[in-house]
């Protein structure tokens, strides 16, 4: 069994920083794609940035500039570096793994909360 720890959300204001973790353990083989969805309330999970094992990124339109997603495959472990937060930001963020052991599996882990206030 897989499973993977968030941490580093909180509260903080309008053009502060955040720095968002998630450390895989369990029987892992490697990690395929990584990455970060969020939701906020009354509104769909987004996905917010996704990153490759290979380090290749992806990023929604509104974080463009702003956050930077990393990988240390060492560790299984994957950042968001959250910079110039907004108020729209404020959501529920939860990070997801691809895990490859016999066969690749999704996990999901339980969701850190962000709340940037204005």
């Amino acid at each position: 069994q897989v499973q993977l720890v968030e941490s580093g959300g909180g509260l903080v204001q309008a053009g502060g920083s955040l720095r968002l973790s998630c450390a895989a353990s369990g029987i892992i083989f490697s990690i395929n794609g990584m990455g970060w969805y969020r939701q906020a309330p009354g509104k769909q999970r987004e996905l917010v940035a996704r990153i490759s094992r290979g380090g290749r990124t992806n990023y929604t339109d509104s974080v463009k500039g702003r956050f930077t997603i990393s990988r240390d495959n060492a560790e299984n472990t994957m950042y968001l570096q959250m910079n110039s937060l907004k108020p729209e930001d404020t959501a529920v963020y939860y990070c997801y793994a691809k895990v490859y052991s016999d066969y690749e599996y999704l996990y999901w882990g339980q969701g850190t909360q962000v709340t940037v206030s204005s």
